[in-house]
């Protein structure tokens, strides 16, 4: 074990401190740089002087070498395990089961409402010495706490009468991440894919290590390898040891593999006629596959799955429904303990009436008829990960079924890693909006973490923005929508504002005024880019491919991938019908949302062009008509970035050079392409409004003709 314990302190240390030298952000959150307030450290200096782990097991192991090198890191000093507590200030981690300490002090009451992954911090006595136990009814609950500790001591938090009680509401928390055998990254933003398939199972990366920590910290418990749009050479054999030996490395830090299955997979490698859901031969091959992969990885998580949505192959194809495919695969994992994530992410051949509608549409039908290991994962809106959209219609309406949601970290339609844009916001807006599927106060967290329905198979999402770049996301503050997705999985009720400020303490500084200027950034940033992206609900409106710049004149193509079949602009106004005298998707909403949605007068103005086509001199809130109003808009997200790069030029004094200096470049592009979106749309919206800019509004540098052939040069993943 000591030889185990020095060769893991050793990683450690070249995680916390690669090269010495300058800041790359490489480390992320997990910073245990001195405490240099004196006091503080003062204070941590006299509660912290030992530390004991009982329990043998790998991931109490690699929780020691945290622990190590997290309080050596903070405190400055050597602070070494010991055997057996003989002075005040021992920290006591292990398992009510595994630890005779933690045994002997009584805490079942305290640990009986905890979840196996769930632990306790408290301060109390032991043989007359005060101490903090750290105690968890399994393993991965003592890594857990371990880590919440650190999260105390690098936010500068009191640690002298702890009293915490922490389990998280949602069972499965996963990064799926888009990746290919490759190594390119479908919406990737932020380099290669971190999965070397060429070096493995001989080569493990150092950052596989690295990346497991990473998500450990945050409570993130599972990670989807490769694309939604699949390649079913992963479920071949020589894949398959390629992912066994990533399992290996995510093992200790409670992390399971799962992959995407192509559902045309018995045919394209298992040589099959068909891969029809109710062949039995088909059914024999997928129990065999499923067999072949708990063979060498016993602890597979399962399958996520894309069927019959853009192409990819799926039930449908032989007239079988999405209940009869996943419930196939969920058969082939069950006996292992698997699931299945079935993507709600759907729409036919044939352009629908309204887009926004089909996955409703298709879904709720099946009410009832999955097995209970699928999981129906569902995107956090209707249409496809927009700046602004409603919560999907699908959540409450089906009771029966356990669904799981879907929120991008990486930036598709917000800016890729170049706009600084913190996800909280829009990801709490999503988890706190009430469905009324069972009256008011039916939060959309409810369904998720299974208490509206009594359903015990929870799970969350986050489409991963994790790559090869130095700094793993690309921007630094795109590192805190990693770690927002991680904390709101673990606890989907938790405040934005609070997610923000632990991650700037533990990210940069525990300045109060640096803290407090750089939460402003943070928290206005969303509202910001959908203003001078797509304000007052207008969606769908971005460049064609790349989904990068400005693009509301797209119109060729299938039209649902179109700009111009979701703003609608015409002479008389703009906006989506949804209305019931429209497409009638407010239908599948509950009363009393739907009759909001339905009436102008009371629709949430941030999403009236999303429900409703508005004539152009349709008077706001405000006062102003709608066309001042959206140029308004558009001119204020300019503004406000500029007053973002004021705010951010404030913070010099706190935060260091390498970082400092990347995030003052990147706002200066991101105020460069808010005006190209601004001026763009309002020269295209225009055309149609033939009204003139109003007073105030800056005007646009070059003619529309400029924007619509304009070129991007400098944008990660645009190639």
């Amino acid at each position: 074990m000591k030889n185990i314990l020095k060769i893991s302190a050793f990683i450690v240390f070249c995680f916390l401190f690669p090269g010495i030298k300058a800041e790359d952000g490489y480390r992320l959150w997990l910073r245990y740089d001195p405490v240099t307030d004196p006091a503080v450290l003062a204070q941590y200096t006299k509660s912290i002087k030992a530390w004991i782990i009982e329990g043998e097991s790998s991931t109490l192991r690699v929780a020691g070498v945290e622990l190590q090198s997290a309080l050596n890191g903070l405190l400055g000093r050597s602070i070494t395990s010991v055997k057996a507590v003989k002075r005040n200030g021992t920290i006591i981690a292990g398992t009510l089961a595994g630890s005779p300490v933690i045994s002997s002090l009584k805490l079942e009451s305290r640990m009986r409402g905890l979840s196996p992954e769930g632990y306790i911090i408290l301060s109390t006595k032991y043989r007359n010495k005060k101490v903090i136990i750290i105690a968890a009814n399994d393993d991965a609950g003592v890594l857990y706490g371990i880590f919440h500790f650190f999260r105390l001591l690098q936010m500068h938090k009191p640690v002298t009468e702890l009293e915490i009680t922490s389990s998280p509401l949602v069972k499965l928390r996963l990064l799926n991440h888009w990746d290919n055998l490759n190594r390119s990254v479908e919406r990737g933003y932020s380099g290669f894919s971190l999965w070397n398939w060429n070096t493995l199972p001989d080569s493990i990366d150092q950052r596989y290590t690295d990346y497991a920590r990473t998500n450990a910290s945050i409570g993130i418990n599972g990670t989807v390898l490769t694309n939604v749009n699949a390649n079913a050479l992963i479920l071949t054999g020589d894949y398959l040891v390629k992912v066994a030996a990533l399992a290996n490395v995510f093992r200790p830090y409670c992390i399971k593999v799962y992959l995407t299955a192509r559902f045309s997979a018995p045919v394209e490698i298992g040589k099959l006629k068909t891969a029809d859901p109710l062949d039995p031969e088909v059914i024999a091959w997928w129990k065999k596959k499923a067999d072949e992969i708990y063979s060498l990885i016993p602890d597979f998580g399962g399958f996520l799955v894309k069927a019959n949505s853009e192409g990819q192959p799926g039930p449908q194809n032989y007239n079988r429904t999405h209940a009869d495919g996943a419930n196939m695969l969920a058969d082939a994992v069950a006996p292992h303990g698997g699931i299945v994530m079935w993507r709600a992410f759907v729409y036919d051949n044939n352009v629908p009436d309204d887009r926004a509608k089909q996955a409703y549409n298709e879904f709720v039908p099946l009410d009832g008829q999955f097995r209970k290991n699928v999981l129906i994962q569902v995107k956090n809106g209707p249409v496809d990960f927009q700046p602004r959209e409603p919560f999907h219609p699908l959540f409450g309406a089906m009771p029966a079924t356990a669904l799981m949601p879907e929120f991008q970290i990486t930036q598709e339609y917000l800016g890729s890693s170049v706009h600084l844009v913190f996800l909280a916001p829009l990801f709490e807006e999503c988890l706190k909006a009430d469905t009324y599927a069972k009256g008011k106060g039916s939060l959309v967290a409810k369904v998720i973490d299974g208490t509206l329905e009594n359903h015990t198979l929870t799970a969350m999402a986050g489409v991963s923005n994790a790559g090869s770049v130095r700094n793993w996301t690309g921007h630094s503050f795109a590192q805190a929508n990693w770690y927002a997705f991680g904390r709101l999985a673990w606890d989907p009720y938790l405040d934005s504002g609070q997610i923000a400020g632990e991650w700037i303490r533990m990210t940069f500084t525990c300045d109060d005024e640096a803290v407090q200027r750089i939460s402003k950034i943070m928290l206005n940033s969303r509202e910001i880019t959908v203003n001078y992206m797509t304000p007052i609900g207008l969606h769908h409106i971005m460049y064609a491919g790349h989904h990068y710049g400005p693009g509301p004149w797209v119109n060729r193509g299938r039209q649902d991938w179109t700009s111009v079949y979701y703003h609608r602009a015409d002479s008389i106004g703009i906006g989506f019908d949804r209305t019931s005298s429209g497409s009638n998707a407010v239908s599948q909403y509950y009363p009393p949302v739907r009759d909001i949605y339905n009436n102008i007068q009371t629709c949430p103005e941030n999403l009236l062009l999303w429900f409703h086509h508005v004539p152009w001199d349709y008077k706001l809130k405000s006062g102003r008509i709608l066309w001042n109003e959206i140029c308004y808009r558009y001119d204020e997200g300019v503004k406000s970035v500029r007053l973002m790069q004021n705010e951010w030029g404030k913070t010099s004094n706190f935060i260091d050079k390498e970082r400092f200096e990347q995030v003052k470049e990147l706002l200066v592009r991101q105020e460069r392409d808010a005006r190209i979106w601004r001026d763009g749309c309002i020269l295209y919206f225009q055309t149609f409004s033939k009204r003139p800019l109003p007073a105030g509004v800056d005007k646009p540098e070059h003619d529309l003709q400029y924007y619509m052939t304009h070129k991007y040069t400098d944008v990660p993943g645009i190639r």
